[in-house]
Order: C-alpha cells, then structure tokens, then sequence
C-alpha cells in the first residue's frame, strides 16, 4: 500500500521566522529514505482554532501525519489535547512517563514544576515514543486509518526521536523491505544529471531514481523495495553500478556524508597530512575537516592568510607576485599552497584566494573569481574559478572549499584534476 504523508509543524516561534523548521526538513529526508511520500507541509501557531482546523485539512488528505513540537509543559502546547479531540481519544496520565520527566529533572539537578506533568498526559492506548533527550515523550497511535505520530519540536530531540522511536514504528506500516543507496558527485549540475538520467529515471518503478541538488555537488538517491533486505539489494546493485560508470570520476562516494570526509579518510589509509591557507573562504575548509570526527589523525592546521601582510610575513607569498599579479591570482594561489605545505610540515596542502563580494576588488576581478591550489611531493596543481555574481557570498566560499576537497580527492585517488 502506498503512503500518503502530511508533516504538521507547530510553533508560533516558526511562523515569525525566529527559528528555522530544520525538524520537517530533516523528517522529508528519512521518510524518503523509507519510501514514504510527503506530499504536504504545514506550519501552524500556537492557536486553538487553526491548530485544529490544520489537523481537520490533514486527517482528510493524508493517511500518515507526523508533527513537531507543542508536547511541552505550557499552556500554548497545544498539539496532543487537538489530535485526541480529533480522532475521538481520551488524554490519561501515563505514570511509567511521569517517573522518566521525574528522573530527568533530577538526573540534570533543576528543579521540576507541577505542569512538568502534563507531558505525561497521552492519547489513550497509544504506542508511547519514550524521550531519552528531553522530557516530553512522542506517541503513536491509529484511528479512523490514519496513522499519527507526535514528536517533540526542539531539533535535538527531534531528530534522536525520530531516528530511534518512530523510524521502527514507521517500518511496522511497510510491507517488505526498503533499501536505498546514496550516490554522491561533484563537478556536475543537477540538470545536466537529470538529462543524462531522464528517460532511465521514468522508465524506472523498482528500483527508482531521485535526483537531489546541493550548495555545488549533486545525490541520486536509488530506492529498491522487496521481501527481504538481500532482494532488494539485488536489485539497487546495478543501478549503482550503472551510474557510477555513466558519470565517471564524478561520482566520489557511496552512502558517504561529505566530499571532506572522504578526504579525511583517505589521508588516513594512505597515511598521508593535509594542511590549508585561506583567504577567501576564511576557515571554512579548516572548519569543514574538524567537523568530522577523529580529523586529527591526518589535517595539520590552517593558515587564514586573509591580508597581504599575512601572506608575506607568514605563508612567504613573495612580494613581487602579490605586486605583480594581486592576491587573487593562479600565482598566488599556488604561492599559498606551496608556502602552507613548507610551514605546516604537512604532506599535501590547499589554499584559496578570490573575490566573495558583494564588490569587485581592487584588480576589478568580478564577484566569483577563485583561485584553489593543491601543493603535494609530486608539484602544485591550481584550479580557477568563474562561479558567477549571482551566488551570495556564502554560497561563494562553501563551493570554493568544495572545489579545494575535490582537488585533494582526486589527488588522492590517482585521478587527473579534471579542470
């Protein structure tokens, strides 16, 4: 049977944009992950009457409705006392719940107030979702053919509650098995890769092909679903196979969570350090290694060489090339990288230089010229860049250090550099 699956976040705080809904966006990867389909998300306040009349819209159309947040203790919260009164359901208080809101609050050291409590208050015979990182506990229950599943709004919970209490509660409703691989690339756009895959992904049913865009890289997500996890593993292997050959030294990882991890681990097989400086991405490819755990084995250090005055005092850019050619330069890029090599004692260095924005800079290089360069024993290898004055400057730097993670890849693999 085919799913129908609407996401109701509640929140006054996400109507007024004070935080972001990070819960239905990390919920529409994982339901996708399970073969679910979200065809709707809907946001709602802290308001009686619109809660119940976004409850009464989403029991029509769809047959699994998940929400986020108001599960707390305040009077606002309202999201339990609207779904039982929608599906006919009588709130009982649920004493093994109250004994884990007890513990908690004493386990932290703060003191509990009575309306602490009211978390404990769930749909009657419902499947309690028990919240091991906060204090209000999720529920489960079906009535009417509809599944509903409540999840504590702050994204801390969220996510650990849907990863380890709904995601099995979710399997339950599915016939078979659901077995999905995540195909990741670089150096491609997303409408280039959908042509190439156009007619294969409509002529496809089981396995099937789903193409996603990131800040500069790429995913297909193949989705396989059968008796048994084998089966469907059967079947997802040549697809897998088939796009890895169509897309080449494109393709730098399966089911890998980042360009920048799979050069950490590389480094570690090869037993190989890596070190950077940078000028317009200003930390951001240091900061994207130190995010991965255990990056210490192989990433040395960076250099944030944002001024001349640094380049030359410290990187030892050498003057005449800065005179010369700027700081947003082939030359300097590969200065940098050679100079962070000889400084940082390390095997392979990277650097970038370039022109962020929102302005031109002092050459009248336009917004979106960069500059990255890899320094290895073998020689320097520099890559330039034409990223365009459309993206903000955010986006200008994570593509910039994407593209400093891709030299170092390719680097790594025995690949040509692709430019």
């Amino acid at each position: 049977m085919s799913h129908t699956v609407e996401i109701l976040s509640v929140g006054t705080e996400l109507l007024l944009g004070n935080i972001a809904n990070t819960d239905a966006q990390m919920l529409s990867q994982g339901l996708s992950e399970l073969g679910l389909n979200v065809y709707w998300h809907t946001v709602v306040g802290d308001n009686l009457q619109r809660a119940e009349e976004a409850v009464a819209l989403a029991k029509r159309r769809a047959d699994i409705i998940i929400t986020t947040g108001g599960l707390g203790p305040t009077c606002d919260d309202l999201t339990k006392n609207v779904l039982a009164e929608a599906f006919g359901k009588k709130l009982v208080f649920d004493e093994g719940s109250a004994e884990r809101i007890r513990s908690y609050f004493q386990r932290t050291g703060r003191p509990m107030t009575d309306n602490n409590l009211q978390q404990a208050m769930l749909p009657e015979g419902c499947t309690i979702l028990e919240n091991d990182w906060g204090t209000a506990p999720g529920c489960a229950f079906e009535a009417e053919g509809v599944h509903v599943i409540m999840l504590p709004g702050p994204p801390s919970e969220c996510r650990p509650m849907f990863q380890y209490r709904a995601k099995p509660y979710l399997l339950s409703l599915s016939e078979g098995v659901i077995a999905s691989h995540t195909i990741k690339l670089f150096g491609i756009g997303e409408s280039s890769m959908e042509a190439q895959l156009r007619d294969q992904m409509n002529a496809m049913s089981n396995p099937t092909l789903a193409p996603y865009a990131k800040e500069g890289e790429c995913e297909l997500r193949v989705t396989a679903k059968a008796d048994t996890d084998e089966e469907a593993q059967a079947l997802l292997r040549p697809t897998v196979a088939q796009v890895k050959e169509l897309f080449g030294d494109k393709v730098y990882g399966v089911d890998v969570p980042s360009l920048e991890y799979v050069v950490i681990q590389s480094l570690k097989d090869k037993g190989l350090t890596l070190g950077c400086a940078e000028s317009c991405t200003g930390g951001l490819i240091a900061k994207r290694l130190t995010d991965i755990p255990g990056a210490s084995a192989a990433f040395k250090g960076g250099i944030v060489s944002y001024t001349n005055e640094i380049k030359e005092n410290v990187l030892r850019v050498p003057e005449h090339l800065l005179t010369q050619f700027g700081a947003v330069s082939a030359e300097t890029a590969r200065a940098m990288a050679e100079g962070a090599r000889r400084v940082l004692g390390c095997d392979i260095a990277l650097s970038s230089t370039g022109v962020a924005g929102p302005d031109r800079d002092d050459w009248d290089n336009e917004v979106g010229t960069m500059f990255v360069a890899i320094a290895t024993p073998e020689g320097t290898h520099v890559r330039g860049l034409h990223l365009g004055v459309r993206p903000m400057r955010e986006r200008l730097r994570t593509q910039t250090a994407s593209h400093a993670f891709d030299l170092a890849r390719r680097y790594l693999s025995g690949l040509d550099y692709g430019d």
